[in-house]
C-alpha cells in the first residue's frame, strides 16, 4: 500500500503555506498575501523585500505543486535521520551471551480461567512447556475473554481468531515434537493498530483509514511470530496516536470505566490490564507507553530510540517514534523486549547494539532523583513516589538528589513532532480527509495536523539544533549515574527523554484516593534497557502492585 506525501518540512518554506484566500495574481498570491502571513512567523519584511522576493516564492510554491504529484511509500523515512548520540558517543558492546530465564517446573494449572489469564510470561510458558494447558486452550481462553469483556472497554479494534488457533495448534505440534522455542512459544499477544498485518485492515484509529489494508506485516509483529507467540488482536489506537479516542468510541480503564485508558496504546494498556492478552506491543512519541502503562497499572517499557525496528508502524514522527512492550510485569517487558530489539535493514534508524541483562543487585546501581520535580506533588502520585522511595532505600539503593535541564525553551519543542507529522500526513490533509476524523477540537490530532503547515522549515530546524545542546547537556548528567528515578507525569521528563531518545520504564506503585493506579518511572542511559529493568524487577519483588489486577475483570483475584 502506497500513499502520496509531500517531503519532509525541510523542504517546505513557511511564508506561502501559510497563505489563506488567495487571489487571481500570477502565483496564486500576491505580494500583500505575503506581506500579511509573514506576521504568523513573527517577520517584518519591508515592502521592497517583498517585491524582491516574490517571484522566488512562486518558484518554490510552483516546486511544491510538482512534488506533490510523486507518490512515496508510508515507509519512506526522510534522508535526515536523528541521531541520538552525543559528540564522541561510543555505541556499547555488551556482552552478547544468550538472555535467559528459568521456566519453572512446579507451576500448576489454576482452578478457573480469571487466574491463568493474568499468570505472568513464564508461568504460562511452564504451563505450556509441561502439558498442563495447550496453546490452543490457552488461545481459546484469551479470545473468549475478550468475547466477554471487551465490549465494557472497547480495547480490541480487530480479533484475529481463526489464524490465531491455526498458529496456536502448529505450536502445540512444535511443542510435543521437541521444537521448544523459548518462553514465548504459545502465548497469546495483541499489537496496537499502528502495526500492520497482512490480511487485516490497519486503522490507525482514524475514521479516514478504517478499511486501509497494508500488504504487508510488522518487523516487529514477525520477530515475535517466529518466536512461536500467537497474534490474537489488534488494540486500539488513539486516533492517529492521540489520546484514547478512536473512530468506534473510547477506550476504558479497567480499574475505572469511568475513566478513559489514556494513550495512544489505550488498547493495549487496557487489554493487557485486563487480561484479554498474554502481553502486547505499543508505540510512544510523547508518552503513548508510558501513561497507558501508569492509567491502566501495568508495566511499560520505552526502549532506547533507535533499539526497535518500525518497519510497517505508523511513522508520527519519524525522529521521536519508539516501539516497546505494554505486560504485566518488568519481567515479562524484558522477555518481550530481548524478542523484539536489533537491527532491521528495513527501518534505517536501527543499530546493531546488544542486550544483556544487568545481574547487579540495586545497590550496586548508581541512582539519582529528581528531588524537585517530586517534591513539588502533592498528588496521590507524588505520594505514592515518596514511598517508593523509601522502599527503594530500604532494598539498599541511596538515590542523589538531581535536576534535569532548565535553560532550555521547552514550550518550542513541540513543533518538532508536530511538523514530522504533518509531513506524513500532508494527504490527508489537502484531501480534507483530515476533516472526516472524529474529533475536531482544539488538542486534536485534526487541529495538530493542520497548524503543522504554518510551521517554518527555519523554525523547525532551530529546535533541533537547541535539541543538540539538549542531548549533550543530558548525557552530560547521566554520565555520573546509571538510572534516574523520575515522576511519570508533572515533569519535563517525559519531553526531554522523548527528544533526546533515552530508555524509560513505567512501573506501578500504588494506587490513589478513588482506587486507580499510579506509577513511577526509572529513566536509564542511552542502550541500558538492562539497568532499568533490573531495579524494576527488584522492586516488584520487593512489592506486590503488579500482581494487583482489577476486580471487575479478575474474579479470582478481586474476592
Amino acid at each position: 500500500m502506497t500513499s502520496r506525501t509531500s517531503l519532509p518540512i525541510l523542504l517546505l518554506t513557511s511564508i506561502l503555506l501559510i497563505v489563506s484566500g488567495c487571489k487571481s495574481q500570477e502565483y496564486g498570491f500576491s505580494k500583500k498575501d505575503v506581506r500579511s502571513g509573514q506576521k504568523l512567523a513573527g517577520l517584518d519584511f519591508d515592502k521592497q523585500s517583498v517585491n524582491t522576493m516574490y517571484r522566488y516564492l512562486g518558484r518554490n510554491k510552483a516546486g511544491y505543486d510538482s512534488m506533490r504529484k510523486y507518490e512515496m511509500s508510508n515507509e519512506t523515512f526522510p534522508a535526515l535521520l536523528f541521531d541520538p548520540h552525543p559528540a564522541g558517543y561510543i555505541m556499547p558492546d555488551y556482552n552478547l551471551a544468550n538472555n535467559r530465564w528459568t521456566i519453572p517446573d512446579n507451576i500448576n494449572r489454576p482452578e478457573t480461567d480469571e487466574e491463568i489469564a493474568f499468570m505472568s510470561i513464564l508461568e504460562l510458558a511452564s504451563l505450556i512447556k509441561n502439558q498442563e494447558i495447550s496453546s490452543e486452550q490457552l488461545t481459546r481462553l484469551y479470545l473468549n475473554r475478550i468475547k466477554q469483556y471487551d465490549s465494557q472497554l472497547q480495547s480490541v479494534i480487530t480479533v484475529i481468531e481463526q489464524q490465531a488457533i491455526e498458529q496456536a495448534i502448529i505450536a502445540d505440534k512444535e511443542i510435543t515434537s521437541g521444537n521448544y522455542k523459548g518462553p514465548l512459544h504459545g502465548i497469546p499477544f495483541g499489537v496496537k493498530d499502528l502495526m500492520a498485518v497482512e490480511g487485516y485492515p490497519t486503522t490507525w484509529g482514524a475514521m479516514p483509514y478504517k478499511d486501509q489494508m497494508i500488504d504487508h506485516t510488522a518487523t516487529v509483529v514477525k520477530k515475535l511470530q517466529d518466536k512461536g507467540a500467537i497474534l490474537i488482536a489488534k488494540l486500539v489506537s488513539g486516533s492517529l496516536a492521540r489520546g484514547d479516542v478512536w473512530f468506534g468510541g473510547k477506550t476504558k480503564n479497567p480499574w475505572d470505566l469511568a475513566q478513559g485508558a489514556s494513550g495512544s496504546s489505550a488498547g493495549s494498556g487496557s487489554a493487557t490490564a485486563a487480561g484479554l492478552v498474554g502481553f502486547s506491543l505499543g508505540t510512544e512519541t510523547l508518552g503513548s507507553i508510558t501513561s497507558p502503562a501508569t492509567r491502566n497499572g501495568v508495566t511499560g517499557l520505552r526502549p532506547t530510540y533507535g533499539r526497535v525496528s518500525r518497519y510497517g508502524v505508523m511513522s508520527l514522527s519519524w525522529s521521536m517514534d519508539k516501539v516497546g512492550p505494554i505486560c504485566r510485569s518488568a519481567e515479562d517487558t524484558e522477555i518481550v523486549f530481548d524478542a523484539i530489539y536489533g537491527k532491521d535493514p528495513l527501518d534505517p534508524t536501527t543499530n546493531s547494539v546488544g542486550f544483556s541483562q544487568v545481574n547487579k543487585s540495586p545497590k550496586e546501581l548508581k541512582v539519582a532523583y529528581l528531588k524537585n520535580d517530586i517534591e513539588s506533588d502533592s498528588s496521590d502520585m507524588g505520594r505514592n513516589l515518596w514511598r517508593s522511595l523509601e522502599t527503594l532505600k530500604g532494598m539498599g539503593v541511596n538515590p542523589e538528589a538531581i535536576d534535569l535541564p532548565k535553560g532550555f525553551p521547552y514550550n518550542a519543542f513541540d513543533i518538532i513532532l508536530r511538523a514530522e507529522a504533518g509531513a506524513f500526513f500532508d494527504d490527508l490533509v489537502l484531501s480534507k480527509g483530515v476533516d472526516k476524523m472524529v474529533e475536531q477540537h482544539f488538542s486534536s490530532r485534526a487541529n495538530s495536523l493542520r497548524q503543522a503547515r504554518l510551521i517554518p522549515a527555519v523554525e523547525y530546524l532551530q529546535a533541533n539544533r537547541q535539541r543538540r545542546q539538549l542531548i549533550e547537556e543530558v548525557h552530560q548528567i547521566f554520565k555520573d549515574y546509571d538510572i534516574i528515578i523520575a515522576p511519570t507525569f508533572r515533569s519535563r521528563q517525559l519531553l526531554i527523554t522523548n527528544l533526546t531518545g533515552h530508555p524509560v520504564i513505567s512501573v506501578p506503585n500504588g494506587f490513589d484516593k478513588r482506587g486507580r493506579p499510579t506509577s513511577l518511572t526509572f529513566i536509564g542511559n542511552l542502550y541500558d534497557e538492562g539497568s532499568i529493568l533490573a531495579m524494576a524487577k527488584a522492586f516488584q519483588a520487593e512489592t506486590d502492585y503488579d500482581e494487583k489486577h482489577p476486580p471487575l475483570f479478575s474474579e479470582a483475584q478481586g474476592k
